[in-house]
């Protein structure tokens, strides 16, 4: 069943327009990766579809579970089940983890998250992606490690239980350790009911999370789609080889 459809869209900040068309269909239990050069549009896609106010759509839809979406606000389609988790997680002293989660989740599913019922289920989620609890009391990010902030966006996923996660390169900055218990984190929370967008810049990702479709996106399209045969031929090749292989 298709859990996210988008039809030529198009998007501009600034008045400079940067997806130009773009075409993509994901399906509920699926894992799709988007690979690009830089300046490609990758990271404005993830921002035009959580609904960043920065970016203006142009024309096309985002068919989201069924419905266009493409006026709702950022937190109508995070409730929606829409999830990014951010290249860079800021830093905000004086809020622990645990009262953001628990915030975070109030706001998403419109329910009471009661204290210790919240907090019963925040530790067995930290147990799950191998997080130490003493997180919990932590303030959201604060003197945390580019590891420990990329764990922390993973529990935010787990607690949140989005539809579509889209990971915007969550491996930037990341050594192959922390790479792999960040993925692996990833790899426990998908189901059939969910499916993962992932953004990347690095082939390593795909050592620990095997995608079922991997798209290139070269000047605001999606220019080829294919299976796991596109990283290779990326490592190998480059993306100019295959810019001019397509007469782009």
């Amino acid at each position: 069943m298709s859990l996210l459809e988008l039809k030529e869209l198009k998007a501009k900040v600034e008045d400079k327009e940067i997806l130009k068309g773009l075409n993509l269909n994901i399906n509920k239990g699926e894992v799709h990766v988007i690979m690009g050069p830089n300046g490609a549009g990758k990271s404005t896609l993830a921002s035009v579809l959580v609904g960043h106010p920065k970016y203006e759509i142009s024309g096309g839809d985002i068919i989201f579970d069924g419905e266009e979406i493409n006026d709702l606000a950022v937190d109508e389609r995070a409730q929606k089940g829409m999830f990014l988790s951010f290249q860079y997680p800021e830093e905000i002293p004086g809020l622990t983890v645990e009262d953001f989660l628990r915030a975070a989740k109030e706001a998403v599913s419109g329910e009471k998250q009661y204290f210790m019922q919240f907090h019963q289920e925040l530790v067995e989620k930290m147990e799950r992606l191998h997080i130490d609890p003493t997180y919990a009391d932590r303030h959201l990010n604060v003197g945390f490690s580019g590891g420990e902030k990329k764990k922390n966006e993973i529990l935010q996923m787990a607690v949140l239980e989005p539809k579509l996660a889209i990971l915007d390169e969550t491996d930037s900055g990341l050594d192959r350790d922390a790479t792999k218990i960040v993925f692996e984190g990833v790899q426990k929370l998908k189901n059939d009911n969910n499916a993962l967008l992932i953004i990347t810049h690095y082939n390593k990702v795909l050592d620990y999370l095997k995608p079922d479709f991997v798209h290139i996106l070269m000047d605001g399209r999606i220019v080829k789609s294919g299976g796991i045969e596109l990283v290779e031929y990326i490592e190998k090749n480059g993306y100019q080889k295959m810019k001019e292989e397509l007469g782009l």
